[in-house]
Parts: structure tokens; C-alpha cells; sequence
């Protein structure tokens, strides 16, 4: 629950947040009211867990805005992910960003009553993750540059974990959510449903029944950016792995810890950060780099730290 150790972490990341949050200028984030006013409306069974959170943030106006991950700063990023369907569903995804921006941190929480693992960006957003019920998802930019009237994806994220069960109930809670900028969401459920959710602030989701993701959506229309992060390539790759007969669920998550799907980045650039394997059935997230793997799961959860190489260190 909210406390002592989410307050610590609150003073550790806080001034590098409060840089992000104010580095367009502090008139262009939304003000507290309607930030508040925003979280009420649609995300209402977060809200007890916000305002503890914005007191044990101190109760400033300004950590309370950026709590409410309301119109953020824009961000972006280059991921991939897919879901094995051939026996028990297994999402696998790489987290393709910069590491100086990355909390580095596993969350395991019961905010709302529901039990949540899964990985912490925003201060209290989730990245990946999956919950009690079974329910796994991670995100990838969905390459457009539309910035919107709505909430950061991370938030989103822990929203769908926080409060539902199945790939259903979590697209319906989509269809009535505004989004800040353009993103793919990857959903699986232990019941093996699955679909990819095309998130954006200018119409309503876009669900398919498709186990890939990569930087790109349905429509293309910043092909800069796709090719620059090599996106159709990777979501063909992902592809073919998944309709390969003779490959295993261990093999598909051991193809995203080597090139091409892998990104071993140079200095100022992005780079797969970690791969993470989540496994609906088993409630288990598997943290994998090519030298280094880490289980957790909601039944047994390990505190404790890993250091992982940076991007650079693996070819």
C-alpha cells in the first residue's frame, strides 16, 4: 500500500519529474482543478489511491498535477511486443527507451484491492504488467506526433491492471478513456484472449485481434519515424517467428535478446532496456537481458536489486 517506501522513491525521482513536467513551461500543464476534475470522471476508483499519494508527495499543487499524468509532456519511444498463443499465453516485450529516463523499478501493489506486478514509470504508472486475475499488458508508441487532451499511457495502464479481469472488460474501459498522444496497447488475459488496442487522442480505439505491436498503427502516417525505428521490420520479424511451427514459447522470448528485435544502442541513442515475459497462467513476470533473468510473480514476490547492462554492452 501507499507509504513510507513509495514516499522514498517519490523524493529520489521527484526533481528529475518535476523538470520533465515544467520543461515547456508550468502554464503548459493543466492546472490541479481540472486534472483532478479528469481523474474524477474517468478513472474515479483511482482517486483514493491519488490523493494518498499526492500526501505523501507533500501536497503540493505542482506534484499533485503531475501525479494526475494529465497531459504530460510528450514522450517517445521504440518497443516490441508479441503474444504466444500455442499452450498457456505468454506476452513478450522489449522496452526500446533511453536509460537515464528509466525508474528501474518493479512494483508490486494492491492499490485497490486488486494485486498488480508490473513495471513503474510516472511515479506510479506501469509500463508493463500484469495482475491477480491474469490480465497482462504492455505498451508501445503507436508513432504519431497528435498530442491530445487526456491521460500519459502509463497511468492508463495501472488503470486497466487496478480494475479489470479479462481482455474484454479492459477494451470497454478504452472506449471511454481520453489519451494524451498515440499508443499501441497489447492485452492477453489467461484465458488466452488477446488483442492490440491503437490508442490515440484525435478517435476512438482501434481493436484487432492481432498478437503484434511494434511503432507503427493501422494507418501510417509518420513514415519517418517507422523507418527510422525500423517498425514494420521488427512487426514482420515478430510475425513470422509466431507462425514458425517448429518454434517454442522459450524461443520466441529468447529471439527478443538478440538483434534485430534487441536493440544494442550507441551513446544518445535508445536501446532495449530489458525484455520482459509475462505469463498470465502462471502470474509471473520473467525480467530476461542476455546474461541475467529474474522471476517475479504475485505469489512470491522478491524485493531486492539487479544490475543489468546497459544497451551498449551487448551486441
Amino acid at each position: 500500500m501507499p507509504g513510507p517506501r513509495w514516499a522514498a522513491t517519490f523524493e529520489r525521482h521527484w526533481p528529475a519529474y518535476r523538470d520533465w513536467f515544467l520543461q515547456d513551461g508550468e502554464a503548459a500543464r493543466p492546472s490541479y482543478l481540472e486534472a483532478a476534475r479528469l481523474l474524477r470522471r474517468h478513472m474515479p476508483e483511482l482517486v483514493p489511491t491519488y490523493e494518498r499519494l499526492v500526501a505523501l508527495a507533500g501536497g503540493g499543487d505542482l506534484a499533485a498535477r503531475a501525479l494526475s499524468l494529465v497531459d504530460p509532456p510528450p514522450y517517445l519511444g521504440a518497443c516490441s511486443q508479441g503474444v504466444w498463443t500455442r499452450g498457456q499465453p505468454v506476452l513478450v516485450r522489449n522496452y526500446d527507451y533511453a536509460a537515464s529516463r528509466l525508474e528501474g523499478l518493479i512494483w508490486s501493489t494492491a492499490w485497490a484491492g486488486r494485486r498488480v506486478i508490473g513495471t513503474g514509470d510516472s511515479l506510479w504508472g506501469l509500463l508493463d504488467g500484469l495482475n491477480e486475475d491474469g490480465l497482462a499488458v504492455s505498451l508501445t508508441f503507436g508513432g504519431r506526433r497528435h498530442v491530445g487532451h487526456g491521460f500519459g499511457i502509463p497511468l492508463v495502464v495501472r488503470y486497466l491492471l487496478e480494475t479489470c479481469a479479462t481482455v474484454r472488460e479492459a477494451v470497454a474501459a478504452l472506449d471511454r478513456l481520453p489519451f494524451h498522444l498515440t499508443h499501441n496497447l497489447t492485452l492477453v488475459d489467461r484465458a488466452g484472449r488477446f488483442a492490440t488496442a491503437y490508442l490515440a487522442p484525435d478517435h476512438r480505439p482501434v481493436v484487432l485481434r492481432t498478437p503484434v505491436a511494434t511503432n507503427h498503427q493501422h494507418v501510417l502516417d509518420w513514415p519517418e519515424y517507422a523507418a527510422r525505428t525500423r517498425s514494420h521490420e521488427r512487426e514482420a520479424i515478430i510475425a513470422a517467428l509466431l507462425d514458425d511451427p517448429a518454434l517454442t514459447a522459450d524461443g520466441f522470448a529468447d529471439a527478443f535478446l538478440v538483434p534485430p528485435l534487441r536493440d544494442s544502442a550507441g551513446a544518445g541513442h535508445f536501446g532495449t532496456l530489458y525484455t520482459a515475459v509475462l505469463q498470465p497462467a502462471e502470474l509471473a513476470i520473467e525480467y530476461r537481458w542476455p546474461d541475467l533473468a529474474w522471476r517475479q510473480s504475485i505469489a512470491a514476490f522478491d524485493p531486492g536489486m539487479r544490475l543489468a547492462p546497459p544497451p551498449s554492452a551487448a551486441a
